[in-house]
C-alpha cells in the first residue's frame, strides 16, 4: 500500500459541524446517523481516523473554515445566503472551537501536529517504522474571515496556523472567492504581504479569477492549489484554467485532485446525478492532466476534500471510504505511471512543498 499525503481534509470542520466522532469506525459513525435528516450525507461519511489509518493516509493538511462576509458586496450589490456567520466575531469563535478539537485530538495521540521542520521530519521517519501512527497535520485556514486584521496574523501563527486561502465562496473580508468576481482586498494585500513576512504557504483554491491573478503577482512565498481540478475537463469558474495551473506549476506548487463528484463529472447537478455515472478513473484523468501540462509528476498531488459537506452520495460511485484512494496506484500503473511517478504523486511532492514551507517559516 502506498502512502499517502492529503492535502485537503475538514476534519475539525466535519467534527464541529455535524457532530461526528471521527476517532469511531466508519460503520459506528454511519450508525450514529441512521435517524438523523438534517443533511444528505447523513450515513455517507467516506472519512475518519480508522479509515484514514486503513488507507495509509499518514499526513494531511487540516484546515479551518468559517465564513463572515460581507454579507452584501457594495460594488456589486450580491447578497449571501450561505454564510455560516454574519459577523466576524462568529466566524473567530468558530475557528477557536475547530481549533479546539485539534488540540484535543493531539492530546489523545490521535495526530501530530506539525509546527516546524524539525518535526515534519521526525512525523516522516516515523511514518516508515509503523504502520499505525498518529496522523500528521499542517494546519491551514480555509477562508481568512475568522483572522479580523493583518496584524493579528502572529497571533493564529502562534496558535499553529501555517497556511491561508483567502476567500471560500462568495465575497469574503480579504478577497473574492468561488461563484463571483472580483479581486483583493486591500485587507487582502496586506494579508499576502504579512503571510510572506511570516513564511505561511498560500493556497490558492477557491479564489476567483482576478483574485488569483492578482496573488499569483503578488505573494513572495511557498503557495499551492490543495483541492482544485481541470477547468478543461470540467469547465466551471471552480476549476483551474490551463494558465491558472501553469502559474501553479512555475511558482513551483502542487494541484490536489478533489474527489468531490460535480469537479469529476461535466454536467452533474448536486442532489440529482447518480455517483455511479463517475468512478475513480476521472480523478486519475485530473492527476494525468496537470502531468501532461507540467511535462513531469512534480506538481500533481492528493487533496480529497472528503466529507468536505458531502459523503457518498456526492463522490466517485466506486468510492465507499477514503480508504478506496489508494485504488488510483493501479490505475496510473496502468497508464505507465512509475514507482517513483506514484510516489510523487501520493506523497513526494506535498513533502517537497513542506520542507520548503518550514524552512521558511518564522521560529
Amino acid at each position: 500500500m502506498r502512502t499517502i499525503i492529503d492535502g485537503h481534509l475538514d476534519l475539525a470542520w466535519n467534527a464541529t459541524s455535524f457532530d461526528r466522532d471521527l476517532r469511531l469506525s466508519l460503520d459506528e459513525i454511519r450508525t450514529c446517523e441512521q435517524s438523523m435528516t438534517d443533511l444528505k450525507s447523513r450515513t455517507r461519511g467516506t472519512t475518519c481516523f480508522p479509515e484514514l489509518q486503513a488507507g495509509a493516509i499518514r499526513m494531511c493538511i487540516g484546515t479551518l473554515l468559517a465564513r463572515s462576509g460581507p454579507v452584501t458586496d457594495r460594488q456589486t450589490g450580491y447578497a449571501r445566503t450561505d454564510l455560516d456567520f454574519a459577523h466576524h466575531i462568529g466566524a473567530y469563535a468558530a475557528a477557536h472551537s475547530q481549533l479546539a478539537c485539534y488540540q484535543l485530538w493531539e492530546q489523545q495521540g490521535a495526530i501530530r501536529w506539525i509546527r516546524t521542520l524539525e518535526e515534519l521530519e521526525s512525523h516522516w521517519t516515523q511514518c516508515e517504522s509503523e504502520s499505525d501512527g498518529p496522523l500528521g497535520m499542517v494546519l491551514s485556514m480555509e477562508g481568512a474571515d475568522p483572522i479580523s486584521d493583518p496584524e493579528e496574523l502572529p497571533y493564529w501563527f502562534h496558535a499553529g496556523l501555517r497556511a491561508i486561502g483567502l476567500s471560500h465562496y462568495g465575497f469574503g473580508q480579504y478577497a473574492a472567492g468561488t461563484a463571483v468576481e472580483g479581486g483583493l482586498t486591500e485587507k487582502g494585500e496586506r494579508l499576502l504581504d504579512a503571510m510572506a513576512g511570516l513564511g505561511m504557504g498560500l493556497d490558492v483554491t477557491h479564489l476567483a479569477d482576478r483574485a488569483m491573478d492578482q496573488a499569483f503577482d503578488r505573494y513572495t512565498g511557498v503557495l499551492w492549489a490543495s483541492h482544485h481540478n481541470s477547468r478543461t475537463l470540467v469547465p466551471g469558474q471552480r476549476q483551474l484554467s490551463d494558465q491558472q495551473m501553469k502559474n501553479v506549476i512555475e511558482h513551483d506548487g502542487v494541484v490536489g485532485v478533489a474527489f468531490d463528484a460535480w469537479m469529476l463529472y461535466p454536467g452533474w447537478t448536486r442532489g440529482e446525478t447518480d455517483p455511479g455515472v463517475v468512478n475513480i478513473e476521472a480523478a486519475a484523468d485530473h492527476i494525468d492532466f496537470v502531468c501532461q501540462m507540467a511535462g513531469n509528476t512534480n506538481h500533481s498531488a492528493i487533496g480529497s476534500d472528503l466529507d468536505g459537506g458531502f459523503g457518498t452520495e456526492q463522490t466517485p460511485g466506486d468510492l465507499h471510504s477514503i480508504a478506496d484512494m489508494q485504488k488510483l496506484d493501479g490505475i496510473l500503473s496502468r497508464r505507465g505511471y512509475s514507482d517513483a511517478d506514484l510516489d510523487a504523486i501520493f506523497h513526494g511532492n506535498w513533502m517537497r512543498i513542506f520542507r520548503k514551507l518550514f524552512a521558511g517559516s518564522a521560529r
